[in-house]
């Protein structure tokens, strides 16, 4: 089958290229930097470009990059992955994602250039990534924010040299494609770092291998704790760096024990990069109070309350259930979970198990996902609870409907262990949820 045009849909671009190249992970550079010298300058930014890397907090890291860098008046394109509902989310300029129909002069651009001469083969992952960098810098920017998909070294975000790089946590996650251990994990997420310019570790316990890497190749290496560091109480929090500080921040607005640590680092960020875009702290401080980013311990007012987390591996999980602790007493806490197959589940089922009265699994949308069933399995051999149920659901939507339909008023429902559970229950928007005795 032919591919699509520059005038077909967005859609049809995404169906051509599930069947073309699959969603199959394929590490390595040389295919997307062989087309991306045929694309010449319609890829290469004329724009400071900062790549985070990391096992947890990449987003919202790039969240607060893009909030802040707006409010001090700069035009910002921010490259993520994956995404919750649309695909357009992936790509947004100035805090909203592009339009299908901008981006499709993009895809065919990228068609184009994959198959002057001998055609190269690209992954999904690949030929989206060069389109959407590629239409963002059509409309030229002030700054590009792209997070790095997986590992750092051999993803192919990893093909614009980073201005200035950011590494947040480091943990156990893709360990068949990184390593087996922390160590191997940080030495391909340091892949992004570049000769001569500033790298800003997040990670307040980074592996050795992480600094190691920016010495080896004469990376300007801030250090939390040694190049910068925050203190704060229960009501503001301050920040110290090289030369800047600030004093009486509020807290951001994303929510969660982590994002504190997320926050300095994107404050070294702003500082290291201080002299290509100046940031008044005022900007600062607008953006971090008003930031967003959908997904990440995102709590919806209701009867229940919603939680909204894409937490999927055993640290963020550990994350998801001390911030679920902070909340403070709810009298039910309902789990909709589904997960991949290649993640480590049970660690996340044990950790979250005193806090989850009731469990819903379901299955996902992907090949690549553990059955409800499996799922179900697991936590009858892991859970130390005869107190709490589970029930086994087709879709996240299914799950969240017989959450509703048994939740006291007062209680609260976490739906979390996937891009594609917490995606499934906003295909129709964001739930406001009413407890059963509360409609009519």
């Amino acid at each position: 089958m032919p591919p699509p045009d520059a005038t077909a849909p967005l859609a049809r671009w995404l169906a051509h290229l599930e069947r073309l190249h699959g969603q199959r992970i394929t590490l390595g550079l040389e295919r997307v930097q062989a087309v991306a010298r045929r694309l010449g300058d319609a890829v290469q930014p004329r724009c400071p470009v900062i790549t985070v890397a990391g096992t947890n907090g990449k987003g919202s890291t790039c969240a607060m990059l893009e909030a802040i860098y707006r409010q001090a008046g700069y035009r910002t394109g921010l490259y993520t992955s994956p995404h919750l509902v649309d695909f357009e989310e992936r790509a947004r300029l100035d805090g909203v994602p592009m339009a299908a129909g901008d981006l499709v002069p993009s895809f065919a651009a990228v068609e184009a250039a994959r198959t002057a001469g001998e055609a190269i083969a690209l992954s999904y992952f690949e030929f989206t990534t060069l389109a959407l960098v590629h239409a963002l810098l059509a409309r030229r920017p002030d700054v590009l924010i792209l997070e790095v998909g997986m590992g750092g070294r051999l993803d192919a975000v990893n093909l614009w040299d980073a201005d200035c790089a950011v590494i947040t946590s480091v943990d156990l996650d893709h360990m068949e494609y990184l390593g087996p251990d922390r160590e191997a994990i940080g030495y391909e997420k340091a892949g992004i770092v570049r000769t001569g310019r500033p790298v800003v570790v997040s990670d307040p316990v980074p592996p050795r291998s992480v600094i190691d890497r920016a010495i080896e190749v004469g990376a300007d290496v801030w250090l939390a704790g040694r190049d910068f560091r925050h203190t704060g109480d229960r009501q503001q929090w301050n920040w110290q760096g090289r030369s800047r500080r600030y004093s009486g921040l509020a807290y951001p607005a994303l929510r969660g024990v982590n994002q504190l640590v997320n926050a300095a680092g994107v404050l070294a960020v702003l500082e290291a990069l201080h002299p290509r875009l100046p940031v008044a702290a005022q900007a600062v401080r607008q953006g971090l109070a008003q930031v967003e980013w959908v997904g990440r311990f995102q709590i919806v007012p209701g009867q229940p309350v919603l939680v909204l987390d894409v937490a999927h591996n055993p640290h963020a999980a550990a994350a998801l259930a001390e911030n679920l602790d902070a909340m403070g007493f709810y009298p039910q806490t309902q789990a909709v979970f589904g997960a991949m197959a290649d993640k480590d589940v049970r660690p996340m089922l044990e950790r979250l198990d005193p806090l989850i009265d009731v469990w819903h699994f379901c299955d996902l949308p992907t090949a690549r996902a553990a059955r409800a069933a499996d799922l179900h399995g697991l936590w009858q051999a892991a859970t130390r609870r005869r107190d709490a149920t589970a029930a086994q659901h087709p879709d996240p939507a299914a799950a969240l409907r017989a959450a509703v339909e048994g939740a006291d008023p007062a209680g609260r429902i976490v739906i979390f262990g996937s891009f594609y559970t917490v995606g499934g229950v906003l295909q129709q928007g964001l739930p406001r949820l009413g407890a059963k005795h509360l409609q009519g």
